[in-house]
């Protein structure tokens, strides 16, 4: 998979609703739902990278491993690597 960066807030929305995530450790069926979930209401910035058999983009696998995503200064970030257990981490920085 090659890596994304998306700046605009539409497409970022549009781009994760079509995330699915399967396997190990954390799961999905809309990746949006859960970076609202996370306190991301308009997320500004979007990087996807690596490639994750059990992720699905449009119903099509495999799609990125690696999903950063901020607004402001929050952070949300998924991490999965095959193998291993999908993992998320959220900050917010002071």
């Amino acid at each position: 998979m090659q890596p994304i960066q998306i700046n605009n807030p539409a497409e970022i929305e549009a781009f994760l609703s079509k995330i699915e995530l399967k396997g190990k450790g954390f799961t999905t069926d809309c990746l949006l739902m859960d970076v609202f979930e996370a306190g991301l209401d308009y997320p500004d910035y979007l990087k996807a990278e690596g490639e994750d058999p059990n992720a699905s983009y449009e119903g099509k696998s495999p799609a990125w491993a690696k999903y950063h995503m901020r607004q402001g200064k929050r952070v949300f970030m998924v991490y999965g690597e095959p193998g291993k257990d999908r993992r998320t981490h959220f900050s917010e920085t002071p």
